[in-house]
């Protein structure tokens, strides 16, 4: 039999990192075992799904690189299938009408929970004959007897008690299906053999498999995973930071440290941290999944997304990164040649957004110096050597990194100073802060005429500073 699973959510949102990661493990469990993956949209909450929603979900698993084999399936196509199988279990005595008013079903919830009972229909319409042409909803006849026993590829095994359970409705009064009737239908006509899902869908799992097997089918694989949690052991929520799939682009993770991490969430192979996609494939297993709640941890996943931005193809990163240089207003398409940029910053940011931020200078003047760095190295003592860079730069015939490097050799060795004392002033001269690439790539990609004047400043600078200590 070929596996198949399916990521099924509701377009009421963004694509929550929760979804994404419940996605990858049913994508990574297919690719595994040479199945099928499907997409199924579940918007049958026609007051809460928007197209918005059902286009930031496509366009985050896209993103992501879950490609999936069946899909996009949505569920509001098929209300005509939902209405032949509530038809069935009707004729077959499964399902009955119920018209109990609001007010009678919230006098009975209230007296159960006077008595300290688990809230739950009494089935009160059993029985009952109720015109079909009234408002009414119907209802699944559960079980009164017996067990269900859940072998969850996650959790074990657990049981479920059918006198716990209430005859749940599957059609409403405006005549939409309702989520345990619609997941059982989908589930069985597009053959899914392993249902993974978050923990919270555990207590759904039971009433499922009751119409299942009322309608003579065996139930699919189910394997729960635990939900993800903040750093405080709270539920992962937006005051945890980004928890949209694209946020985390617009913030400048790659796809693929994205993945690593949230395949690491609640998995893990040994001491093995990165995981390339053909690695997931090859190694996951759902069964290993822990069954305990994970905490999300930005750091690791900023660290993650380094060692992807350090190691990937500079013209890949050139491409991501592009964008982001365009949001603080700089056209990457001029000189210097982003690539080139990219190469030079690869190992100096986590993010996109912070190479975008840490390499503005090679594009735009920068607005004001560093305070730390401009009073350790733009002193009245760096004049001098300032200077002397400066005409030795302007007489250079190539501005090659060698030629840069020879001419800060040279300076420093006119002067009798050890490279950092003329370096770094003219660092901070150029970039406006300590930190660069070296100092040969700096002003070779920075260039002569952007160089000179950024000089000039710097030179302004100090003799302002030595001007205002004279007086």
């Amino acid at each position: 039999m070929t596996v198949k699973t399916r990521f099924a959510p509701s377009p009421t949102g963004y694509l929550h990192v929760g979804g994404a990661r419940t996605a990858l493990f049913s994508w990574l469990h297919a690719r595994k075992h040479g199945g099928k993956f499907v997409l199924r949209i579940e918007d049958t909450d026609l007051q809460r799904s928007t197209a918005e929603s059902i286009n930031a979900i496509l366009e985050g698993m896209t993103w992501l690189g879950l490609e999936y084999d069946d899909g996009p399936l949505y569920q509001t196509h098929r209300f005509e299938r939902y209405n032949e199988i509530i038809q069935r279990l009707l004729e077959d005595g499964l399902a009955y009408r119920c018209d109990c008013s609001q007010e009678r079903l919230d006098r009975l919830r209230e007296g159960q929970m006077q008595r300290k009972e688990k809230p739950r229909y009494d089935g009160h319409c059993r029985g009952r004959k109720i015109d079909a042409g009234s408002p009414h909803v119907v209802r699944f006849c559960n079980p009164d007897t017996g067990n269900i026993i859940v072998n969850d590829l996650v959790r074990g095994k657990v049981v479920f008690h059918n006198n716990e359970l209430d005859d749940l409705v599957i059609r409403r009064t405006d005549g939409s299906p309702t989520y345990n009737l619609t997941v059982v239908v989908d589930d069985l006509d597009m053959g899914i053999t392993t249902v993974i899902r978050g923990d919270d869908h555990l207590n759904n799992t039971p009433r499922q498999i009751n119409i299942l097997q009322s309608l003579g089918q065996e139930p699919p694989e189910y394997a729960h995973v635990p939900m993800i949690l903040g750093d405080d052991g709270a539920r992962l929520s937006k005051r945890h930071g980004a928890v949209s799939v694209m946020e985390y682009r617009r913030q400048g993770i790659l796809p693929e440290a994205l993945l690593n991490y949230l395949v690491r969430l609640g998995w893990s192979h040994g001491d093995q941290e990165i995981f390339p996609i053909d690695d997931m494939i090859e190694l996951f297993d759902i069964s290993d999944v822990n069954r305990a709640a994970s905490s999300f941890n930005t750091d690791k996943l900023l660290w993650l997304n380094q060692h992807y931005i350090k190691n990937d193809d500079p013209a890949r990163i050139a491409r991501l990164l592009s964008p982001h240089m365009g949001e603080l207003g700089i056209d990457p398409s001029v000189d210097p040649p982003l690539v080139d940029v990219v190469a030079a910053q690869q190992e100096r940011a986590q993010s996109l957004v912070e190479m975008a931020q840490i390499s503005a200078f090679f594009y735009q003047d920068f607005e004001e110096y560093d305070e730390t760095a401009a009073k350790k190295h733009l002193r009245p003592v760096a004049y001098d050597p300032l200077q002397r860079m400066r005409a030795a730069l302007e007489s250079l015939d190539r501005w090659e990194p060698e030629a840069l490097h020879q001419a800060v050799v040279d300076v420093s060795g006119a002067l009798d100073l050890k490279m950092g004392k003329v370096a770094q002033p003219l660092r901070v001269a150029v970039v406006g802060r300590a930190a660069s690439p070296g100092i040969d790539v700096t002003l070779h990609l920075v260039g002569r005429e952007a160089c000179l004047r950024r000089i000039d400043r710097a030179l302004d600078f100090i003799q302002k500073r030595m001007d205002e200590s004279a007086s």
